[in-house]
């Protein structure tokens, strides 16, 4: 499934990156594209494996918000 988040608070590369780390680990998500500029996270994740709200929940963690 490709999903798309918004998540506010990234102020900076590190913090895209940061984000994508995060979530790139987790088993499931075959793909995550970040951009900063507009706040969009784009994940692509098996729906099996992982659900929206536990790829949402590791991007709070990480210390940004999402919109949900």
């Amino acid at each position: 499934m490709d999903v798309e988040i918004m998540v506010k608070g990234m102020n900076c590369s590190h913090c895209e990156n940061a984000v994508k780390q995060a979530v790139e680990q987790l088993s499931g998500v075959s793909h995550i594209d970040a951009h900063l500029d507009s706040g969009r996270v784009k994940v692509s994740y098996n729906q099996e494996e992982i659900t929206l709200e536990e790829i949402c929940d590791v991007i709070e963690h990480q210390g940004y918000e999402v919109d949900r």
